[in-house]
């Protein structure tokens, strides 16, 4: 963990914890995935980029993640999106670049859809928009379903973690209602996607077809053949930074 605590303000669901650095616009803001949290290899890179370039940047942990207040379990798309809200309303101001890694990705595109004139471009790292409608529930055997339907949840052991991965009914009928892969992507600024074609969690051919349904004509994708999940490895931060860089360029 980081040596410098975070700050916190409170948010719909408890007090939301977060770092920020101050600098020049556009400002960036880091959304994460499921289950991780604001001093993740990527973030802390980030933030490494943003203290030598001189930019602003915030990130935070939704609720029930890292250091904010709050269960995991209690949690879904809606209640995090509304996380990401609150600290994006109450910490930044100006145009920003939404940098959305794995469901983070999801609540960017929301962020996005909310707040169209505040967002200058968006990076999505192994994007995973509507994951639990379209990659989780059709992955899950009938027994499975039938399991997180009875029980209102189902564990499974986690790629990440050695604690099992508790998926809720909750997370996945809330999903059910903050869907954007159901038509056009109303997001018009640039964006760059990066992803990895031996992702396990998200298929490459997922981002193909997200990147097809943004609005924006400045869309780029650009697929690593070897690359996994995480897209943590040197070469990957490496393009992370480029990517960055070309867009506070522009």
């Amino acid at each position: 963990m980081e040596n410098t605590p975070p700050d916190y303000i409170d948010g719909p669901h408890g007090r939301i914890a977060y770092r920020q650095r101050a600098g020049r616009g556009p400002g960036v803001v880091w959304l994460g995935g499921f289950r991780s949290d604001m001093i993740g290899t990527k973030a802390a890179f980030v933030d490494e980029w943003a203290k030598d370039s001189g930019a602003a940047f915030l990130r935070f942990d939704y609720s029930g993640h890292g250091e904010s207040d709050g269960v995991f379990e209690d949690g879904s798309i809606g209640e995090w999106f509304a996380d990401a809200l609150t600290a994006f309303d109450a910490l930044t101001d100006g145009p920003q670049i939404l940098v959305g890694s794995s469901m983070g990705a999801w609540i960017a595109t929301l962020l996005a859809k909310a707040r169209p004139d505040r967002v200058d471009a968006v990076i999505f790292i192994a994007p995973a928009p509507d994951f639990t409608e379209r990659l989780m529930w059709p992955a899950f055997s009938d027994e499975q379903r039938e399991t997180i339907t009875r029980d209102g949840r189902l564990e499974q052991p986690s790629d990440y973690s050695d604690e099992p991965e508790v998926i809720t009914l909750k997370l996945i009928e809330d999903g059910r209602s903050h869907l954007v892969m159901t038509g056009a992507v109303p997001i018009t600024a640039p964006v760059r996607i990066l992803q990895g074609m031996e992702d396990e969690a998200v298929p490459w051919r997922h981002a193909i077809d997200f990147a097809a349904m943004i609005e924006s004509d400045d869309v780029e994708i650009t697929l690593k053949k070897s690359g996994d999940h995480r897209l943590s490895e040197p070469d990957d931060l490496a393009r992370l930074k480029a990517t960055l860089d070309a867009l506070c360029a522009d």
